[in-house]
């Protein structure tokens, strides 16, 4: 979809839920309101947090969490290196930098209600050093979508576009006195609904805190996909928005792309299916969110799995990459990864040795994580293979026990470089054989070209 629809659909969403709201649909203020979120959306480093994101999270709900949704990832500073200069003109009065840190301007005007309010329901105050791991990006997106609709709409409701949207600060668990966040939340509620005079009774508060746990859900929906590839395929989208180093295809580092799969490895290596989903109340019913968290945790095994051995195979390469330079391309290794119109370069998969019989596998997850190494996931990435023909050599000549039995040399590797020999000596030697040879032939061919030019 083009940019131009992005902001048309954009628009008439926000067309439509204005209306239902009470308020001027037909603003010209919305317009505007459109092409700031589309042109947000669709920065040069957003590859998961997009138009289609934001579209998926609204869709079923209502229009406060159509509002929500729209609004909900319009600030993302690390993705974004910064916050888009459309946007600063509504967050600018209300933070500082201090120290590469954003901070709450302690000097905000104390009479800017909205302001208040939004500083009462995320728990900050002035001085309060943003995080991006503790709503960082939600606060300040609440501030643009407050800022935005203010205009047109009713302040009570502009209060529960703001809680729906602090509902996504995503894996929060209970705090250090047992609370849950939406409960938290709907306290905090409480309390701007008295002090704000909302007159938001009591059943209305509850609503509107399950309306935050359905946006809630509906933005993290792809850790319960039914098939564990259509998660991956999003953790892969994911994966460039941190590491802008592998949008440039073909020229990223062994390095570089090792140590995308390293932090999201780190990540995904501890979190919990409970910190994931929410329930609050009867929302979502206890049947639905029993399932939920039984595939977040089948996926979440599946991509540790998948990840580690991933993470094995290009620690190796990496080890043997260091013999030939510091930061060398991936490409050099392994060949170019050719885009639909291009003829394909020599790879490495052209040149490993004949691949064994598929290995001993045990219980569910293994059979997958085999099955997305030799098939690939299910959709294509702009800055890797579907496949890993090289993780499944490994796998293959080695099997599943082996192969994450290497992780304790290769995370000693990846925190003391000089190691790699050791690494190197403790793997399977005709594996290593396979790849040195493989690696050479890619080199090899490429010089031909070179000299016989």
């Amino acid at each position: 979809m083009e940019k131009v629809d992005y902001q048309a659909k954009c628009l008439n969403q926000l067309r439509q839920s204005v209306a239902l709201l009470g308020g001027d649909g037909q603003s010209p203020l919305l317009a505007e309101t459109a092409d700031l979120i589309i042109r947000s959306m669709t920065g040069p480093w957003r590859s998961f947090h997009t138009p289609e994101h934001i579209f998926d999270v609204g869709q079923g709900g209502g229009p406060v969490e159509m509002l929500a949704a729209l609004f909900h990832d319009v600030v993302y500073v690390q993705i974004d290196l910064g916050i888009n200069v459309n946007l600063c003109r509504y967050v600018a009065p209300y933070i500082k930098e201090v120290d590469q840190t954003l901070v709450i301007d302690p000097l905000v005007d104390p009479q800017d209600e909205l302001f208040q309010i939004l500083l009462t329901l995320f728990g900050f105050a002035p001085g309060h050093k943003l995080s991006p791991f503790a709503g960082q990006n939600e606060f300040l997106s609440a501030v643009v979508a407050i800022k935005c609709l203010q205009p047109l709409l009713p302040k009570a409701v502009l209060v529960q576009i703001a809680v729906c949207i602090e509902a996504t600060i995503p894996f929060r668990g209970p705090s250090a006195d047992g609370q849950f966040c939406s409960d938290v939340l709907l306290q905090r509620l409480l309390q701007v609904n008295e002090s704000a005079h909302l007159g938001m009774d009591l059943a209305t508060c509850h609503d509107t805190v399950v309306m935050g746990v359905r946006v809630s859900n509906r933005d993290i929906d792809n850790f319960s996909s039914e098939h564990a590839g259509d998660f991956l395929n999003n953790t892969w989208d994911l994966i460039p928005e941190t590491n802008h180093e592998l949008v440039s295809v073909n020229s990223y580092t062994v390095q570089g792309y090792r140590m995308s799969l390293q932090k999201m490895e780190g990540f995904l290596g501890f979190l919990k299916p409970e910190v994931v989903f929410r329930q609050f109340g009867d929302e979502p019913s206890l049947a639905e969110h029993q399932r939920r968290l039984a595939l977040t945790q089948r996926n979440l095994e599946v991509a540790r799995m998948y990840l580690r051995i991933k993470l094995v195979t290009i620690a190796l390469l990496e080890a043997l990459s260091l013999r030939i330079g510091q930061n060398v391309a991936m490409a050099t290794l392994m060949g170019e990864i050719a885009s639909k119109n291009e003829e394909s370069s020599p790879s490495m998969e052209q040149f490993l040795p004949e691949m064994k019989p598929l290995p001993q596998m045990k219980g569910e997850i293994e059979p997958i994580v085999m099955e997305l190494l030799d098939v690939g996931r299910t959709a294509e990435s702009a800055h890797d293979t579907r496949h890993s023909p090289v993780s499944s050599y490994l796998v293959r000549q080695i099997g599943f026990e082996a192969t994450l039995a290497l992780l304790p040399p290769v995370r000693a590797f990846l925190a003391d470089p000089s190691t790699a020999p050791q690494l190197l000596a403790t793997c399977d030697p005709q594996v290593r054989e396979g790849l040195v040879n493989a690696i050479a032939q890619v080199i090899h061919v490429r010089g031909r070209a070179l000299l016989s030019a």
